[in-house]
């Protein structure tokens, strides 16, 4: 279990965040097309996981559009953002927004991601979404950086999550 802060009070995860050079687990997940997609379509690309708890937040709204930005300069990298917004409010954000170069996902069909990757939040007013993480993986499937942000309230270290990505193979 890991233990963050929402506006400084304490809160927890189910877990911690996958190991850093384990492989990272499938998962599937439900796009803003109501199609699944899983670690299976994406076999051989480089990953950027930028999850959090929710579109309807600045900070969360935030990150998918720096993410969003940041994608197009990406070489073999696919970005999902996650989160357990519906598809439906996943798309009507991503219209609204013009993103356009990272996959939003949601966990409504999945329930256990959360739980999976150690990063549900078990207490406090966001108890049942996910916290504020980054997790890249390589191309092999190998979990090459993590970061569950300390505080909700604030952004991922874009710099760093970045750098993983341009060194990992």
């Amino acid at each position: 279990m890991a233990t963050i802060t929402l506006k400084g009070n304490t809160i927890h995860t189910s877990g911690n965040l996958p190991a850093m050079g384990s492989t990272l687990t499938d998962f599937t997940l439900t796009n803003k097309e109501l199609d699944t997609v899983s670690t299976a379509d994406l076999r051989g690309k480089k990953l950027v996981l930028n999850i959090f708890p929710s579109l309807d937040t600045g900070i969360c709204a935030a990150s998918v559009r720096r993410f969003n930005t940041e994608a197009a300069s990406l070489k073999n990298t696919e970005v999902l953002c996650i989160s357990a917004d519906l598809p439906f409010a996943h798309s009507r954000f991503c219209v609204a927004e013009g993103i356009d170069k990272v996959h939003n996902l949601s966990t409504v069909r999945n329930k256990d991601f959360g739980k999976t990757m150690g990063l549900e939040i078990i207490d406090g007013p966001l108890e049942g979404l996910l916290s504020r993480s980054v997790i890249v993986v390589d191309g092999t499937g190998k979990v090459v950086y993590t970061e569950q942000v300390p505080e909700i309230a604030q952004e991922p270290d874009y710099a760093k999550a970045l750098s993983a990505v341009s060194s990992a193979s």
